[in-house]
């Protein structure tokens, strides 16, 4: 395929753009057709881009039609369908690969395969097709040929994958990173970060120290996807003054508040203990989504101000946004932390009864630390014997603290029974009982809980909470 040459293709090229429905769609392939000009290769690439976005059937229909397409069109293709339709037809972008790894007439370049990578990286079903496409950049592409935009689509596949490891050692092989690489890189070890919270103040100091190289290098400068990636990072370590001061670039460097900037701001100044500065970004974003309510619930829960996140909570609803299930939890925890019952227990009924969607295991979980933080453990015992789903052993230890807190050795009791059954070899478990036993004087059976944990080879783990809530 070649340039068209014709004096009509500016009319006929300057139409595709503007088509909205496949019956339009239809009309310029058939003036390409007509013309001519769908024997070469930059109108019919034009309409591979717009077929793949109103139907990709057709499309396809389109494709195949194409007497020995060249390696741009298949990769036109290929990251049309990746960019408009993500991972969701990650089968059909292979099916092309494979179709250029089968023909004599074309062979993979360095634009074949960052779309490609996207779209396996997304999915853990692909993960193993986009290690071999790792492989196969090492047969068809030198050196020279494996540019930095093949090493980044590497670093975001194995960074979606979990091997940071990998992916860091791919970025640092980058002497140039776009912004796009350096928040990719930033966003995964956040994402560690987050997962593992304290057990992993490494990766969120890591940040960090990524941040400020990113800052020294004067090819790029942060955006709002940096900043996230940051401000969570100084969540996790507690580094108050990194994190305003990312506060600070944003305002000076008049970059938007959105949703995602926001939220990880409000989370940020709730957990360094400034609840006034959380909600005055909350007031100030010109934009709330759910997880921003969510946010400022969750940070109004953590101070003990239930009576203040119930009125967020229901400004929520009244602005017609949709709770979603951290919603549920971060409200209901606000009740139980505020001794706030009746409440409480409204939220967790609307979960169905208003809202049309069917409590999970979560939601049971907060309602029994909200029960049982009252005192209420017959009732709490009620609830869980009617849950539709089996009790994890964190509700059962929620329920087992509540017991050892108000002294209810029969409770508590059935909840250690559980709890051995789903978690013989937990330490905690057997601690609560034991306290259990020691507040109504009955050392023996204490001392017979500490010989069981001798015999299963328990150690105790100090320092753990045992509630359901999500608000520490």
């Amino acid at each position: 395929m070649t340039s068209p040459s014709t004096s009509h293709e500016d009319i006929t090229l300057n139409l595709i753009p503007r088509c909205r429905t496949l019956g339009a769609l239809k009309q310029i392939h058939g003036r390409l057709l007509t013309t001519g000009l769908s024997r070469h290769t930059f109108p019919i690439s034009k309409l591979l881009l717009l077929s793949s976005t109103l139907s990709l059937p057709y499309a396809l229909s389109v494709f195949h039609r194409i007497r020995n397409p060249s390696v741009f069109l298949f990769n036109t293709l290929i990251s049309s369908v990746v960019s408009i339709h993500g991972s969701s037809h990650t089968h059909i972008v292979i099916s092309l690969y494979s179709e250029v790894l089968c023909s004599r007439d074309v062979r993979p370049n360095a634009f074949t395969y960052p779309s490609l990578f996207k779209a396996c990286g997304c999915d853990p079903r692909w993960h193993r097709h986009g290690r071999s496409l790792h492989a196969h950049i090492l047969k068809f592409l030198d050196h020279e040929s494996c540019d930095r935009f093949v090493l980044a689509g590497l670093v975001g596949f194995y960074a979606n994958c979990g091997k940071l490891g990998v992916a860091r050692t791919l970025f640092d092989r980058i002497s140039e990173p776009d912004l796009a690489t350096w928040n990719t890189v930033l966003t995964a070890y956040t994402r560690v970060g987050d997962a593992y919270g304290d057990g992993d103040l490494g990766s969120s100091a890591e940040v960090l120290q990524l941040f400020g190289k990113m800052q020294r290098s004067s090819s790029v400068k942060p955006n709002e996807v940096s900043l996230v990636a940051l401000i969570k990072a100084c969540t996790n370590i507690g580094a108050f003054w990194e994190g305003f001061w990312a506060h600070v670039y944003l305002i000076k460097n008049n970059l938007n508040l959105n949703q995602f900037v926001g939220t990880s701001l409000i989370d940020f100044y709730a957990k360094c203990g400034c609840l006034n500065l959380a909600r005055q970004v909350f007031d100030k974003m010109p934009h709330r989504d759910t997880s921003c309510y969510n946010a400022m619930i969750r940070g109004l829960a953590i101070h003990g101000l239930g009576h203040e996140a119930l009125e967020v909570y229901e400004k929520m609803i009244s602005r017609g946004l949709i709770p979603d299930d951290a919603t549920f939890l971060v409200t209901i925890s606000a009740c139980s932390h505020s001794g706030l019952v009746e409440e409480g227990l409204g939220v967790f009924h609307s979960i169905k009864g208003a809202h049309g969607v069917e409590p999970k295991v979560e939601h049971y979980g907060c309602l029994v630390d909200l029960l049982g933080r009252a005192g209420r453990l017959k009732e709490a015992e009620e609830w869980i014997e009617k849950m539709p789903m089996k009790p994890n052993a964190k509700l059962w230890r929620s329920f087992l603290g509540a017991a050892t807190i108000h002294g209810d050795l029969e409770r508590g009791q059935i909840a250690q029974k559980n709890l051995l059954g789903l978690e013989p070899e937990n330490g905690r478990n057997y601690v609560l009982l034991s306290n259990i036993y020691a507040g109504v004087d009955r050392w023996n059976d204490v001392e017979r809980a500490r010989e069981l944990m001798k015999t299963h080879g328990v150690d105790k783990s100090p320092g753990i909470s045992t509630n359901y809530s999500i608000v520490p």
